[in-house]
């Protein structure tokens, strides 16, 4: 693959493999050094010629703009299952179905973009959701209750304008705003296919009543409701795709305008979902992601496993999701001790790691002097959704077995 064109920015595609080798890619001084900053990807010079980079992608995909360097990054795992991830975990009741028909485009962008259009389209199919916001502003006629403070404050010894407070019922709600912000967003992604673009045009025209949020900040903050169900499914995708994209500055102030979905948070988050909810309804109890506990005796030393099942009151089980890049020598062996702090931490015999197939190989470890059992699992996520549901039950099976026979 040779450099950019002088008309247009220089394309990499990379594939993603945990076991994938770098690719070499003849590029000038400056774009190596800002792709090796910009944290996308991982790139180094060749030893022997300067403007020979090697690079090779990290545990992220989809697309990057890094200068006038344009890096694509295609998933190792097919589309529809990286969207069966993605969907399961953020609504697990309603994209089971959903996922298993996607049409999938020759790409994980346009397919993405597809996706939220037909979550969104049927969010308002009942017209834009409304709600009551709350409006503080000075007014000569006398609406809700006066904010006495700023009248006196504000306006001392007058009696008009008042500083008033009310309820407005508008369609500039935080749902809305989620869902143009991820639409606009998407919008900014180059090469989507010309069907998504229209109707992501069509979505953008429909929410113009609404105020678009600042690229770059948090997700405004909504609560399932039964009011709100019927965006429920577009609202979780689009905040999704919210998180994939934020515009970051690396070192020497080189833009990276990214669209990229972290694997590793999208495995831990469908592993901690899919089981929480396997388990809680195999045997009740509490299912707590990020579980806050303490190794030692003056708390000072916090740690965070993935899931704890609580049963009685008590923790009763543990267990961590692991997705890495490439298999690495020694990776396996930090990832035990840490399931050994949590099983100390915890006061439990036994602790599970869950991997994604290919980084580990199912094995079983019984720690000296303390009798410990660590189990290490390996999900296969090249099966089918209802057969990676089917690995999850057995998961949660094990996960469960030691307290039920105790009971």
């Amino acid at each position: 693959m040779t450099g950019a064109q002088p008309d247009r920015p220089l394309m990499i595609r990379i594939q993603i493999a945990e076991t994938g080798p770098a690719v070499s890619l003849r590029l000038t001084e400056e774009q190596g050094r800002r792709l090796a900053a910009s944290g996308v990807v991982r790139a180094r010079p060749s030893p022997f010629d300067r403007n020979l980079w090697e690079v090779q992608a990290r545990d992220k995909v989809g697309v990057a703009v890094v200068g006038d360097v344009e890096v694509w990054i295609t998933p190792k795992l097919s589309i529809d299952r990286l969207l069966f991830l993605i969907g399961y975990a953020t609504d697990p009741k309603g994209w089971r179905e959903e996922t298993a028909r996607l049409d999938v485009r020759e790409g994980l962008l346009p397919t993405v973009a597809h996706s939220l259009c037909r979550q969104a389209e049927r969010a308002l199919r009942g017209g834009l959701l409304q709600g009551y916001q709350v409006v503080e502003d000075a007014s000569y006629v006398m609406r809700g209750r006066l904010r006495e403070a700023d009248q006196l404050r504000r306006h001392h010894g007058r009696v008009i304008p008042m500083e008033v407070r009310h309820d407005d019922f508008t369609m500039d709600i935080p749902e809305n705003r989620i869902l143009l912000g991820a639409v606009n967003r998407l919008l900014t992604v180059p090469r989507l296919d010309n069907e998504a673009r229209r109707r992501l045009l069509a979505l953008r025209n429909r929410l113009a009543p609404v105020t678009l949020p600042i690229p770059g900040t948090a997700p405004p903050a909504w609560h399932p409701t039964r009011l709100n169900a019927r965006y429920h499914s577009a609202l979780r995708l689009a905040e999704i795709v919210w998180r994939a994209t934020s515009p970051e500055h690396s070192p020497g102030e080189v833009v990276a305008n990214t669209f990229l979905f972290d694997l590793a948070k999208i495995f831990e988050s469908f592993v901690t979902v899919a089981l929480a909810e396997e388990v809680h309804a195999r045997h009740g109890g509490a299912v707590r992601p990020q579980y806050t506990c303490h190794l030692d005796e003056s708390h000072t030393i916090t740690m965070r496993p993935d899931l704890v099942w609580e049963f009685q009151g008590r923790p009763a089980a543990v267990a961590d999701a692991k997705y890495k890049p490439q298999r690495s020598k020694g990776f396996v062996d930090g990832d035990i001790y840490q399931m050994l702090a949590y099983c100390t931490a915890l006061n439990l015999p036994e602790g599970h790691l869950i991997y994604a197939k290919g980084n580990a190989i199912p094995a079983h470890h019984v720690i000296r002097h303390a009798g410990v059992r660590i189990i290490c699992h390996a999900l296969d996520l090249t099966a089918s959704p209802n057969a990676i549901l089917g690995q999850i039950n057995e998961l949660a099976a094990q996960l469960t077995k030691t307290i039920m026979w105790s009971s």
